[in-house]
């Protein structure tokens, strides 16, 4: 989950990653690459606008790793995922992804409005909620939403959290697969308890938010739309995530 960076200068604007140079770094010192051969090529995959510098003429780059011989190193799983994508093109599959997190004060690790030496009320108020004794650091929230915006990610909204069809069949049927590339830490949070369903048992459900998979009332009625897969946790690999569920969705044949 570790994300690093360098800043480049180039000689003129570039608006396709397609001509931008590769780079590179010292995967030694990261713990990606031996000492007497450490070098890791940086492969440019898309350009977003930079929220923290501003100004017309700085980019952030997104890039993938590789090794000097074009292989893709073990942490770089965007290069299978694409690979999974390039097999589906017709089909378009849209991910939308809930990335819930909680804000932590950094010397004592309590969330963010929790009283102190105690606990907050019963859930109830938060979601979705307003005003200061509920939507706690929403000016770190709106900023981050600010700046994905002004970079041009697709994010399409956020909230206040509290703290059909054959493709689901297939999904029950790799869910122990599913499970072990979900996340770390899943068993905690996957209990049965506070709306999750329990980690060794799939189930899905219309509108059931105790279920592993939730059906939209709309899709329901329509044979079709978008399903929630809520099982993954908040440190998961998107890359991982999207593509084990597209190739388990429209790829893979049950034996």
């Amino acid at each position: 989950m570790d994300m690093r960076s360098k800043a480049r200068t180039l000689s003129g604007p570039v608006s396709d990653p397609a001509k931008l140079p590769r780079w590179n770094y010292d995967g030694s010192s990261t713990g990606q690459a031996a000492g007497e051969d450490s070098e890791v090529i940086l492969y440019p995959q898309v350009i977003f606008r930079d929220p923290f510098r501003r100004g017309n003429h700085h980019l952030l780059v997104m890039c993938d790793a590789y090794t000097p011989a074009g292989d893709p190193i073990p942490t770089n799983k965007r290069h299978a995922a694409a690979n999974i994508f390039g097999q589906i093109e017709a089909e378009e599959p849209l991910f939308g992804i809930e990335q819930e997190y909680t804000l932590l004060w950094k010397d004592s690790n309590r969330p963010l409005g929790w009283p102190l030496g105690g606990y907050p009320g019963p859930q109830g108020p938060y979601y979705c909620g307003i005003g200061a004794d509920k939507a706690f650091g929403r000016e770190i929230v709106d900023a981050h939403y600010n700046a994905c915006l002004y970079a041009g990610v697709n994010i399409s909204g956020i909230n206040a959290e509290v703290m059909p069809e054959k493709a689901i069949h297939k999904l029950q049927l790799r869910h122990a697969d599913h499970i072990a590339a979900y996340g770390e830490g899943n068993e905690r949070r996957l209990t049965g308890g506070h709306e999750t369903a329990e980690i060794n048992t799939f189930s899905w459900g219309v509108a059931d938010r105790g279920a592993s998979i939730r059906v939209g009332r709309k899709t329901e009625k329509e044979g079709r739309g978008y399903f929630e897969d809520r099982r993954p946790s908040s440190n998961m690999d998107p890359y991982v995530v999207t593509s084990m569920i597209a190739h388990t969705t429209l790829l893979w044949e049950q034996p």
